[in-house]
């Protein structure tokens, strides 16, 4: 019965998109496009002892985009009846029409695409859909008390558990059609550890696309116990001296570097704004050792956050080199962009809800893995950082970046000497990239919590080998 609703809904998108070419009202619409999402929405935290959220949401409706003589217009409803859909298609039609007498840069042409068709599944080990919401509680709830009982020093924990499982159906008027499973859970614990006035934060988690045994590879009291022992070691930490030197970044780190440093730098929206990318394709921007790309696929690891199947805009999400061997070789696009630029869609439009725009966004983003082991860096270095546990942080369109790390361990003489507190790396991510000259062969996504905040949420994944390179390590004098 299921599968025959399914079928039904789709057919009703298949209708409303082949219309354009049958109705005298459509006059000058040269697109039209509909994204369907049925979504269920779980959400749990505990803190000190107490539940502090439960949520369960249900949400369905359907997004529709058209584009009327060089202007878009999007409207959405969340009734997928006939006629509730064919009253948003017209509104979508009257918004593009009003833009028309007044917007100068109008839309150019969409770039040919090969329009995805068939049915694509996250691969899921563990249905989050036959998980009930008293064992989300429960593994919640348990993580939260052991993190707690570690130690004295541990004064507070609070634990999220968060999963997206969507259904969405895209149909357009270029020939796509396709139906989409999703499956996107999240685990974090944060701790505090405080003596007399010194307290410190630190956090274990893990975002994935899959499963709920792809998410609990660890036991969740073994997050808990990771993060809290983090913390007691870091309240005894000294803090980090600040200076230019040698630094090791750990795969979160990179992962944040590749994301919010240069992803977003590359991203063609921003590079038509004037990032500092603009110009540099076929430019060497990178050390020789660096190919870094950005994949709707979990390229060399499984279960990236960031894993889509297909795009937004109904174009298959493979995978997109943007920097080859050091050399800059492509933007990140949707298929407007890849018009204007002469080149394909990269498969980059991404909406979070049926009521939001498609926007170029990143997927998974990363460094490939080289031939160097961590030891090897290590003993390579006279004097400089391994830092790991990447914070949130801040970049600009220039590439000059800032991020927080939750530790930092001192290397002198190709040894860790000891274990520093509060640092943050900086500089110019291009400069940074130039500098790297050892490149780890261990891979890993690292920054699956959470999510990009590009005007709406985007699930995200970014990570790499370790990487040795120079950078400002920020921290205490």
């Amino acid at each position: 019965m299921q599968e025959q609703q399914q079928q039904a809904e789709l057919d009703i998108l298949r209708s409303l998109v082949s219309s354009s070419s049958s109705s005298s009202s459509l006059r000058g619409t040269s697109y039209i496009e509909a994204r369907y999402i049925a979504r269920s929405f779980s959400e749990v935290n505990f803190a000190n002892g107490r539940m502090e959220r439960v949520r369960m949401v249900e949400s369905a409706g359907c997004g529709i985009r058209v584009l009327v003589d060089g202007c878009w217009g999007f409207s959405s409803t969340a009734s997928i009846s006939k006629a509730d859909l064919k009253e948003s298609l017209r509104q979508a039609i009257s918004v593009a029409r009003v833009l028309g007498k007044s917007k100068k840069n109008k839309v150019k042409g969409l770039a040919e695409s090969k329009m995805a068709r068939g049915r694509f599944a996250a691969k899921s080990r563990g249905d989050l859909a036959e998980i009930d919401i008293e064992q989300k509680v429960r593994v919640a709830k348990e993580a939260e008390a052991a993190a707690r009982k570690h130690g004295g020093m541990i004064k507070t924990a609070s634990v999220t558990y968060r999963d997206i499982l969507d259904h969405k159906m895209i149909a357009n008027s270029d020939g796509a059609e396709v139906e989409i499973f999703d499956s996107k859970p999240e685990f974090n614990v944060v701790v505090v550890a405080r003596e007399g006035t010194q307290s410190v934060t630190a956090s274990e988690g893990i975002g994935v696309t899959g499963g709920w045994d792809d998410l609990f590879r660890k036991s969740h009291l073994e997050y808990a116990q990771i993060a809290a022992e983090k913390a007691a070691k870091l309240l005894k930490a000294k803090y980090a001296k600040g200076e230019k030197t040698t630094i090791i970044l750990d795969p979160g780190m990179v992962g944040l570097l590749c994301h919010e440093a240069i992803g977003h730098t590359v991203e063609a929206d921003f590079v038509l704004s004037g990032s500092v990318v603009k110009d540099k394709i076929g430019q060497k921007v990178a050390s020789e050792l660096v190919t870094l790309a950005d994949s709707g696929k979990s390229d060399i690891s499984e279960n990236a956050a960031g894993t889509i199947g297909v795009d937004d805009e109904g174009v298959e999400a493979g995978r997109t080199v943007i920097i080859d061997n050091g050399i800059l070789k492509s933007f990140l696009h949707n298929r407007e962009s890849a018009f204007l630029f002469g080149t394909a869609s990269t498969g980059n439009a991404r909406a979070f809800t049926y009521s939001d725009e498609p926007l170029i966004r990143m997927r998974n983003t990363y460094i490939e893995p080289r031939a160097d082991t961590l030891d090897e860096m290590i003993k390579e270095t006279k004097h400089g950082y391994l830092v790991k546990g990447a914070r949130n942080g801040q970049a600009d369109a220039n590439g000059e970046f800032m991020f927080g790390a939750q530790e930092a361990h001192l290397i002198e003489n190709g040894e860790i000497e000891e274990l520093m507190r509060g640092a943050s790396i900086s500089g110019n991510a291009f400069d940074v990239l130039q500098s790297i000259d050892m490149v780890g062969n261990k891979f890993e996504y690292d920054i699956g919590t959470g999510y990009c905040g590009k005007y709406q949420p985007a699930k995200v994944d970014g990570g790499g080998p370790h990487v040795r390179c120079t950078a400002i390590i920020g921290g205490m004098q």
